[in-house]
């Protein structure tokens, strides 16, 4: 199979936004004020967490990986669509496609789980606090962000198989802006019984038992504070927890919204729409979420900015 996918030219072409031409020069713009807030966002947020010896706690090291992975998995799909915003040619080689899908899932799977590790974070260090520093140990850290990691590597590389394998044609046409599963499968010659079963089941468990972990976390936080006699004890808890919840919220509500919409032609610009939400917009929000609610994160910035002022000063 694979010898037929290279014998004949496979090429495919990104249909984006090309069928509103009017609109090619606004979308471009928007995208690229997007991603230029996204990498300077993720970046500068683990810049931050570098240089504040107050922010070297767990909460933190997990925080500056989940701004590694929205910089990653907005950098494998952005430039690619704003390339084909500007120029008329928007082929995508073979190979250039089922990579730009293979990363775009390793990061996207690791995202799922490192949401659910800062869940369980949180439960430790509100239901658990005296314990804390000693369960949420540097080791445990590390083998908590290496695990979400690895099973993003096995669920692409899985998932990625079973793509290669498969036997296309010429010219296929992706009526999306990126090289996404269901995309590729639709296009492919081969059946896609396996493919579409094994996706189902992968995307099936990373929901179910994401979601599992970050709603015990939070059912068990909830019960805690509840039971907290002062009223600043119980804000104080609650808003550490805000920002997450958001950053969770929209991440699985976006992803359980796309893939429940039923695949048919009339639902493509709504598929469009949840795509750029979850791979464009929503790497854009984490860093403001974050940063807006967070005061230790402020005050970095605020000294980051009166040192850079008082540098252009002298």
């Amino acid at each position: 199979r694979n010898q037929e996918n290279q014998s004949i030219e496979v090429t495919f072409i990104l249909l984006g936004f090309s069928e509103y031409p009017d609109l090619q020069l606004p979308l471009f713009l928007l995208f690229l004020t997007i991603y230029t807030v996204t990498v300077l966002g993720n970046l500068g947020m683990i810049l931050i967490i570098r240089i504040n010896p107050k922010l070297h706690v767990p909460m933190y090291f997990f925080l500056s990986h989940l701004s590694f992975l929205d910089f990653c998995y907005s950098t494998v799909v952005t430039p690619k669509l704003l390339e084909n915003l500007v120029v008329e040619d928007r082929t995508i080689s073979f190979s250039g496609c089922i990579s730009q899908f293979c990363f775009q899932c390793i990061f996207v799977v690791a995202e799922t789980f490192m949401l659910a590790v800062m869940a369980y974070d949180r439960f430790v260090a509100v239901c658990n606090p005296l314990l804390y520093t000693t369960a949420m140990s540097f080791r445990l850290c590390s083998l908590l962000v290496g695990a979400s990691y690895s099973w993003g590597l096995f669920c692409s590389g899985t998932l990625t198989y079973f793509l290669a394998e498969s036997s296309y044609r010429g010219k296929n046409i992706i009526k999306n802006f990126f090289c996404e599963h269901s995309a590729i499968v639709s296009i492919s010659y081969s059946d896609p019984y396996l493919s579409q079963h094994v996706i189902l089941v992968l995307a099936t468990f990373n929901e179910i038992s994401s979601l599992v972990i970050i709603l015990t976390s939070y059912v068990f936080i909830f019960i805690t504070v509840m039971k907290m006699p002062s009223t600043g004890g119980r804000h104080k808890a609650f808003s550490t927890c805000a920002s997450h919840l958001t950053a969770i919220t929209i991440f699985h509500g976006t992803i359980l919204f796309l893939y429940c919409v039923p695949n048919s032609k009339s639902s493509w610009l709504l598929i469009k729409v949840a795509s750029i939400f979850y791979t464009i917009v929503i790497p854009m929000l984490n860093p403001l979420i974050y940063s807006l609610r967070n005061k230790d994160v402020k005050e970095t910035v605020r000294k980051l900015v009166n040192t850079k002022l008082f540098c252009d000063i002298m």
